[in-house]
């Protein structure tokens, strides 16, 4: 195949970085558009354009997604109670809107492919290309971690300096990481064997978030406030979407909130080991399940936990646009009608502390609950254990009759 102008999904990173002169290498007389999406990277877009046009890119658009992540992405699938294996899906919530931000740029420069470079293993592959799939089902997708030589990120720092392009880490310090709004990611160097302690505690290590050791000595309270499941005011003031989530990572990092040492089991069927740190999502998260703990009747509020566990799944194995999760979306929708409240949560050393709850659709009644005297008739749980009970007495029965 020959292609005359190739659109890459771009982040500057060593990955992304050869790929450029690969596709120039591989592909010759093709110019490369690189696309950086930026999510919330903050200083790693920094001479991100110079840096893309000095390895041979011959445009760079540079495309501000963050509200669009937070508001159509990460809430949603907050609101789900979405996970995958205790993982808030971080990296999984962005690749589908990155991909939908490749393809429409690719259709307005007339390009002939979309390039990525994840690698074989990995999970963002499969996120990458069935986002791309969704929007340009006959769009050509070129993989070169599926393709070239190149074995390990050693040979990849090998062919970097080959074709001076400039990298920003080093053999030593070489972690894989993913950064967005929501969360970074640590994989690769001592984390590779799991019986190895992530360095919490060094210099360095942790971005978003500190040690737990490291965390102040003294709690500190916060109040978040939700509207039909959407979080709209942090210690009483209003706030944006994005200011939000920003502001959440602040807290959070500060008390040492939101890390997590996990091996899970990736789409392609290994398991990896990763440090994830997300702060200001962890204490979204809390919040909101402790609203609808008020807020969602029995039925439904179980029905939702379990169906979170298949809205996980799908988010991160890719499947953002697919009929399942969108239905599953619909039904999420309707739960959060009634989730609108106030939330109290104290921060302390690597815990969130529930300190208290309101909201004005609550199911809970102090009137009935309480150990005090009520108007509940006790004496109506009689009729009930009996009816409730009636299958297990039968069946003693029937047990005792065979014995």
């Amino acid at each position: 195949m020959s292609y005359k102008k190739i659109v890459l999904a771009y982040s500057g990173g060593l990955d992304t970085s050869i790929i450029i002169p690969w596709l120039k290498e591989t592909y010759p007389g093709c110019s490369v558009i690189a696309v950086a999406a930026d999510v919330g990277q903050d200083d790693e877009l920094d001479g991100l354009e110079a840096k893309a046009l000095k390895t041979g890119a011959s445009k760079l658009y540079i495309e501000d997604l963050k509200q669009e992540l937070v508001e159509d992405f990460i809430f949603p699938a907050m609101q789900a109670g979405a996970k995958y294996e205790g993982y808030l899906l971080g990296t999984s919530l962005a690749r589908p809107l990155i991909a939908k931000r490749l393809v429409e740029i690719a259709k307005a420069e007339g390009a002939d492919a979309i390039a990525h470079g994840c690698t074989g293993k990995g999970n963002d592959q499969v996120r990458f290309e069935l986002g791309i799939m969704h929007f340009a089902p006959d769009m050509p997708i070129i993989a070169p971690w599926r393709m070239w030589d190149i074995k390990s990120r050693d040979e990849e720092i090998d062919y970097a300096e080959a074709h001076n392009v400039p990298l920003r880490i080093n053999r030593e310090t070489n972690y894989s990481k993913d950064k967005n709004l929501w969360h970074l990611s640590h994989e690769g160097l001592d984390l590779e064997e799991p019986g190895n302690e992530p360095q919490y505690e060094k210099d360095g290590f942790l971005e978003m978030s500190c040690s737990p050791l490291q965390a102040p000595d003294a709690p500190e309270y916060i109040e978040l406030e939700f509207k039909k499941g959407v979080p709209v005011k942090l210690n009483g003031k209003r706030i944006g979407s994005v200011a939000l989530i920003s502001a959440l990572n602040k807290l959070g990092g500060k008390h040492g909130i939101g890390l997590l040492d996990l091996v899970e089991n990736r789409l392609v069927g290994m398991k990896s080991r990763g440090v994830y740190e997300t702060p200001g999502g962890t204490i979204l998260y809390k919040a909101h399940e402790v609203l609808e703990t008020l807020c969602l009747d029995k039925l439904t509020l179980h029905k939702k936990q379990e169906l979170s566990i298949t809205y996980g799944e799908l988010v991160y194995n890719g499947q953002w646009f697919s009929p399942l999760r969108e239905a599953l979306a619909a039904f999420v929708t309707k739960t959060q009608e009634r989730v609108t409240g106030k939330v109290k949560l104290k921060l302390y050393k690597g815990n969130i502390i529930n300190a208290g709850v309101w909201s004005p659709n609550t199911l809970y009644s102090e009137e009935i609950a309480t150990f005090g005297e009520s108007d509940y008739r006790q004496s109506d749980a009689d009729g009930f254990i009996r009816l409730y009970g009636l299958p297990t007495r039968i069946q003693a029965v029937v047990d005792g009759k065979k014995a």
